[in-house]
């Protein structure tokens, strides 16, 4: 569920962000900033200038991007490249020191509670959330694997981000103490899930496609117009909202939404506003939110009835559904490790190609757990201080 931020109903408090005492550099892990033992309080990273601005070469159902691509992308860099290589080896040596589940709660006393969602962890400290982007991989509401780096790899892109788009939308964010977590402001939440799409595509129950294809032609309040195909490019952007039952998303119109008081008129019209600048400019793009398709040859791809070129989770999902019913089935079978590990190197593909900076691999000699818990307890008491 999304955690809205609307202006004049939760504004964010601003804290002072210590500037590093060390030669900046473009490597994540250098742009974590770690309390000195002559010190008694814990550096946060700027995320003002930690990433050149964005070079929009992957097609991620949005046009702004498409037009702006700077120059062509090819599988072959996805498929043969020394840097795949040097990645899928730290890669299959941090198999086994995945980050699949937390519990600072247990170790942190400032932290309240713990609320665990498909992906995140989500932590009560007061006046602020504390975030922990795991590694589990989740389609079909439910957790699939554990796939190495790929919290830190979610972490890192959302920051980017929202750096990127604070002239469409201020942000929550507090402090980022670790490189799977995020401290932010708490805020009201809306109970609402704002989902934009730009295509007629997917393979979930939820997806586009599936609903299109099984005639439905009024989607959360969007009229479809007749005779689109697999893949297309619909008219305009659009939002099919969701709202949150026991264990999964349920779609929703604007007029239910307002009905059921989960939102007034005014709220959405601001939220869906805000979604759909921050779709256009890119806000939403993440690995773990959307497919990604290579513009370049989308087109010829499509008249030709062929599949787009991607580079997302696509593959482990339609794996899934090839081998079980990952909706009714009470146990799945596990992940085969050479998807697993294709995955991992996906997501860093992903973020090196967006960002235009280079994934800083961590070291795995200390557990991903321990780390993050030393961080967090430090943040937290420089906050509280």
């Amino acid at each position: 569920m999304a955690l809205a931020y609307i202006p004049g109903l939760n504004p964010p408090k601003t804290l002072p962000i210590s500037s590093p005492s060390s030669s900046s550099s473009s490597s994540i892990s250098n742009n974590l900033l770690h309390s000195s033992p002559a010190a008694a309080r814990t550096h946060f990273r700027k995320i003002s200038k930690r990433f050149p601005k964005v070079s929009s070469i992957v097609m991620a159902a949005s046009n702004k991007q498409q037009q702006q691509q700077e120059s062509e992308l090819s599988l072959n860099a996805l498929t043969s490249s020394d840097r795949r290589d040097e990645v899928m080896v730290a890669v299959n040596k941090s198999l086994s020191n995945c980050l699949s589940e937390t519990n600072l709660h247990l170790a942190i006393p400032h932290l309240k509670s713990k609320t665990r969602g498909k992906v995140r962890d989500i932590y009560d400290a007061g006046d602020y959330l504390v975030l922990v982007t795991t590694d589990r991989q989740s389609a079909f509401d439910r957790v699939l694997a554990s796939i190495p780096f790929k919290g830190q790899v979610l972490n890192d892109t959302s920051l980017w981000w929202f750096n990127q788009t604070q002239h469409i939308a201020p942000n929550a964010i507090i402090a980022v103490p670790d490189r799977n977590v995020t401290i932010a402001k708490k805020c009201s939440v809306f109970p609402v899930e704002f989902v934009v799409r730009g295509y007629v595509t997917g393979s979930t129950d939820t997806s586009l496609w599936t609903v299109y294809k099984n005639g439905v032609r009024n989607y959360c309040g969007n009229p479809l117009p007749e005779g689109m195909v697999k893949n297309e490019r619909l008219p305009a952007n659009i939002i099919t909202p969701t709202t949150k039952a026991a264990d999964h998303d349920v779609p929703i119109t604007p007029d239910e939404i307002v009905q059921q008081g989960l939102m007034s008129q005014a709220d959405y019209d601001e939220a869906s506003r805000k979604a759909l600048s921050l779709f256009e400019y890119g806000q939403v793009h993440t690995p773990d939110s959307s497919r990604y398709w290579l513009a370049h040859s989308y087109e010829s791809r499509f008249q030709n009835g062929l599949e787009p070129e991607n580079i997302d989770k696509e593959f482990l999902r339609l794996w899934f559904k090839d081998h079980c019913n990952p909706y009714e089935d009470k146990v799945l079978p596990d992940a085969p490790e050479e998807l697993v590990t294709e995955l991992a190197w996906r997501y860093i593909f992903l973020f090196e190609t967006i960002t235009k900076s280079r994934f800083q691999i961590p070291e795995t000699t200390e557990p991903i757990h321990d780390r993050i818990t030393r961080n967090v307890s430090k943040a937290l008491l420089s906050l509280k201080n």
